[in-house]
């Protein structure tokens, strides 16, 4: 089997360098993607639009995934194969939240910390779309 170099262009990483204020979170991203990207690869023992005769499934297109860390609300796209066998070491099946994240807010809750304190230190919106009065009740 041959292996495709995966790798992330040294030209997007100065372009998102210079138009991100916040370069961590697009850099996060772009390495995800191409942990996804090997991963399939290695699941199927083919690259992308490689014909070879150790391969064991096909790719069939993506689907969106929200993840959301400490550095923010990430979008990945996740490669799936036809027969969908494919799962991602990245994150489980259902998770949607960082475990860090998720153990790190757990805490703050046992220790009596405020949801209106938390947002106010919160460096990114954690989850961006949520009140202050709806994360209280969901912990």
């Amino acid at each position: 089997m041959t292996r495709r170099k995966h790798s992330i262009d040294v030209t997007e990483l100065k372009q998102i360098a210079q138009t991100q204020p916040d370069l961590l979170r697009p850099l996060i991203q772009a390495v995800l993607q191409e942990v996804l990207e090997t991963e399939m690869d290695e699941a199927l023992q083919a690259g992308k639009h490689e014909r070879s005769a150790e391969r064991l499934g096909y790719r069939s297109g993506y689907y969106r995934r929200g993840l959301v860390t400490r550095v923010g609300q990430l979008e990945l796209r996740v490669p799936q194969d036809r027969q969908g066998h494919f799962n991602t070491a990245v994150f489980e099946r259902y998770q949607r939240s960082e475990k860090a994240l998720v153990a790190a807010l757990a805490e703050m809750y046992i220790q009596g910390v405020s949801t209106h304190s938390f947002m106010r230190q919160s460096p990114t919106p954690v989850w961006p779309s949520q009140s202050p009065s709806v994360l209280a009740e969901s912990g």
